[in-house]
């Protein structure tokens, strides 16, 4: 530790530098910065994976070492590096797949990482389309497209992929077509949140499925726009809702009945307030369109129900919630989930898949709303690991806050969101 710590304070004193840098005017110079700030940057990346790799395998030596089962060396340390870096669990695992693999099996993509010649994202690029192949296939490719700098200059990055497949093809295309068929049992839809209140519908699938897909609701949109059936709609717009109406069996005017939670003060929905409201499982919508689905459930026939949530007259943090279920666990379950809206760990934005004791019941924690958190899987199994902590933070009046350590001593925050403030709180 006496070596590290001088070179940590080097490190923050630079970052710190690094902040006032400026072209002062001069655009030679300042192209000069970028250059030298993208190699900066992917030097960076290069030490991040080396260390990465160097955590990992402390880490699992250690473990290994206290005779601890081989199925606990490994747990927990994908989110250690996530939190350290700021990102999800799911991201912190890619961080450590890519940062063994450039250590262990693609030493000249790490050199060139390491001169800045090649940035974190084609490095990422490399790694993708060689993990089908053995260690030492994956040599090959590492060393015929980076051991000379000269062989990438100026490619870009659909030409880097197309090297990369076709050396797999020719070193190993059995393994290229296991890895095909992997990803097709992996074929799923997803949605994420877009811009303006809209929403990205992600569907994973065999190309030639998804091209197919595409023909035909483009081939259907400008046969009733040539027809005059498009009722003013673009090309686009009629994909969408073509999309829609086939698999919903329903017009994409009327909608379909599903179960969603969408949580909004008293002020947004009964006296035309501008809070936004919340969508669970897709984050924050405008006032007028949370109305606007309000009115369009009602008019449409579909069962809606009205349940109210209290909250905190100072934080707006979520106390207790009206319980229309005959078994407290599912209420409980339900009040964590509209606290917490996704995993509760720093920077995880997943899915709530877990309702888990802060505390532990071996411990002696409580079967509360306080000592509950909503987890995804990933984070649920994580925190089992050895070394892990957590403990709510007791803050009458305040947002429900959760403190969590990891083996190495770094503790991380988690604070839940606040609730729509109600009107007479808003008027006062």
């Amino acid at each position: 530790m006496g070596e590290l710590a001088p070179a940590l304070d080097e490190l923050r004193a630079f970052t710190a530098r690094l902040r006032v840098v400026s072209a002062d005017g001069d655009p030679g110079l300042g192209i000069d910065l970028l250059d030298a700030i993208e190699t900066l940057k992917s030097v960076g990346c290069a030490v991040q994976a080396v260390i990465t790799d160097d955590v990992a395998t402390n880490i699992r030596a250690d473990r290994r070492a206290r005779r601890l089962p081989q199925s606990e060396w490994g747990r927990g340390i994908a989110s250690q590096i996530a939190l350290a870096r700021r990102e999800s669990p799911n991201r912190g695992g890619r961080h450590l797949g890519f940062a063994q693999a450039l250590v262990h099996e693609m030493p000249h993509t790490l050199a060139m990482l390491q001169t800045g010649r090649l940035n974190e994202w084609r490095a990422t690029l490399l790694v993708r389309e060689t993990a089908c192949l053995s260690a030492a296939d994956r040599g090959i490719v590492d060393r015929r497209l980076c051991s000379d700098p000269a062989t990438l200059d100026g490619v870009g990055d659909r030409g880097l992929i197309a090297r990369a497949k076709a050396l797999a093809v020719e070193l190993d295309a059995a393994a290229v077509v296991r890895r095909h068929r992997k990803a097709v049992s992996e074929r799923r839809v997803t949605t994420r949140p877009a811009p303006d209140s809209m929403a990205y519908l992600s569907v994973l699938m065999p190309v030639k499925q998804a091209v197919c897909l595409q023909t035909t609701l483009g081939r259907d949109a400008d046969s009733l726009i040539a027809t005059g059936n498009s009722g003013g709609r673009t090309r686009n717009q009629l994909m969408v809702d073509l999309m829609f109406e086939r698999g919903t069996g329903r017009a994409a005017a009327i909608g379909v009945p599903v179960a969603v939670n969408l949580v909004l003060s008293d002020e947004t929905l009964l006296a035309g307030g501008h809070e936004a409201a919340q969508l669970q499982g897709f984050g924050p919508v405008s006032a007028g369109i949370a109305r606007q689905l309000v009115a369009d459930a009602v008019d449409s026939g579909t069962e809606t129900s009205l349940q109210r949530v209290y909250s905190c007259p100072q934080s707006g943090a979520l106390t207790a919630m009206e319980s229309q279920s005959r078994t407290f666990p599912k209420g409980l379950r339900k009040l964590i989930d509209l606290r917490d809206r996704t995993c509760r760990t720093p920077s995880c934005d997943a899915p709530i898949r877990h309702h888990d004791h802060i505390r532990s019941r071996r411990k002696q924690g409580a079967t509360s709303v306080h000592n509950g958190s909503g987890l995804c899987e990933a984070c649920n199994s994580a925190k089992e690991a050895p070394g892990w902590t957590a403990r709510p933070v007791g803050r009458p009046g305040r947002t429900h806050l959760i403190d969590v350590g990891t083996p190495t001593g770094h503790h991380y925050r988690s604070t839940a969101p606040p609730l729509p403030t109600p009107a007479h709180l808003r008027a006062s």
